[in-house]
């Protein structure tokens, strides 16, 4: 039974090092996008209905005899799940990542941890005693890694490799968009805050609605209705919508198959094995990931403050993971006190729920 639940860590421990390395991805991409000219409405349209097409066969075919029945009280929930996670977080997203970079883009993502963390406890779907070790260790590590993230924003340091020509470049482009820079954070503090809602807001849907792949297909084709809304006012020029180059293909592709496709369903899977905060807490690996991205493809400089954030972000993840770590431990441990039966009966749950878990998946 230890080998399994070290396998289930695991299992999920990788998914959300996959996650971040396809969200990493995704700031590239979408960059690249932008740069190119696609359409602000026209791409998250297009990411969705691919979205939407990828997953929907699946949901219907594997989860056609699990599936609870839909009410209208859960269609609503739906609709406000897509307004929050897919219009109002994609929408915000490529507002202020038009005004800024990747790397700030993805460094301002950082504070959906403690966004969530806040919003979860104000749920009460996460739990604090700061009387205890690993309350302190949570409500600590979420503020170190939030300050790591801070130190990748506004300190730059000095160049680790000296790309002369890459470094006039950036700061020509930041010197020319610096008025923009406000409105940028605007954007992205809006994008974060709809995220670290939809984080929170859907684990007690999955809970009514346990259907993973249903419920990410109903989100995609919620956000793609609001999205085409908003496109009838917004984009009326039908030149926009038509893929004229290889890159837009690519990009395109991308969005729908791996950070709406995938992504969706994979932070959904691992929100539901988790719990919100477990997952937001790997957040800022993403900046990292961007960072060196970033240097490696589109020949950002790399500088020493990104590498003195990047120590911090990690030493904050360590400290949240035991605090979860020591927590759960804590609680089998007073639960095998009080009564030893409760304890194996409590278990024995544990396992049920488990298997019935894993065969849904």
């Amino acid at each position: 039974m230890v080998k399994e639940v070290v396998s289930e860590k695991m299992k999920l421990v990788v998914a959300l090092i996959t996650l971040q390395f396809c969200f990493a991805g995704f700031h590239i991409v979408s960059r690249v996008a932008l740069n190119i000219g696609v359409s602000k409405v026209v791409y998250p349209v297009y990411r969705n209905l691919l979205a939407l097409l990828l997953i929907g066969p699946f949901a219907y075919f594997l989860e056609k005899k699990e599936r609870p029945p839909l009410t209208i009280s859960l269609l609503v929930q739906f609709f406000l799940l897509a307004l929050i996670g897919i219009t109002a977080n994609q929408g915000f997203y490529l507002l202020g990542l038009y005004y800024a970079t990747p790397t700030f883009a993805s460094a301002m993502q950082n504070s959906v941890p403690a966004i969530t963390f806040i919003m979860a406890c104000a749920l009460r779907l996460e739990h604090i005693d700061l009387v205890r070790k690993h309350g302190v260790a949570k409500v600590l590590g979420t503020l170190v890694s939030i300050g790591g993230a801070t130190v990748i924003t506004l300190y730059r340091g000095f160049p680790i490799f000296h790309k002369i020509h890459n470094m006039h470049e950036e700061e020509r482009i930041e010197s020319n968009s610096s008025y923009n820079w406000s409105l940028g954070v605007l954007y992205l503090m809006g994008h974060c805050l709809s995220w670290a809602g939809w984080m929170v807001l859907q684990a007690p849907v999955l809970k009514k609605y346990p259907a993973k792949l249903t419920l990410t297909s109903f989100t995609c084709f919620f956000g793609l209705v609001q999205f085409l809304v908003i496109a009838l006012f917004v984009e009326t020029d039908l030149n926009n919508w038509i893929i004229v180059s290889w890159e837009e293909l690519f990009t395109i592709l991308y969005a729908g198959i791996i950070a709406s496709g995938l992504v969706v369903y994979l932070q959904t899977w691992c929100i539901y094995k988790g719990g919100p905060v477990f997952v937001a807490v790997f957040q800022p690996l993403q900046t990292l990931l961007v960072a060196a991205m970033a240097f490696l493809v589109l020949g950002d400089q790399l500088y020493s403050g990104r590498i003195v954030g990047a120590v911090f972000i990690m030493l904050g993840l360590y400290l949240v993971l035991w605090g979860k770590n020591e927590e759960r431990r804590q609680v089998l441990e007073e639960t095998s006190e009080q009564d030893p039966e409760s304890l194996t009966k409590h278990l024995l749950e544990a396992q049920h729920k488990k298997s019935n878990a894993e065969s849904e998946v």
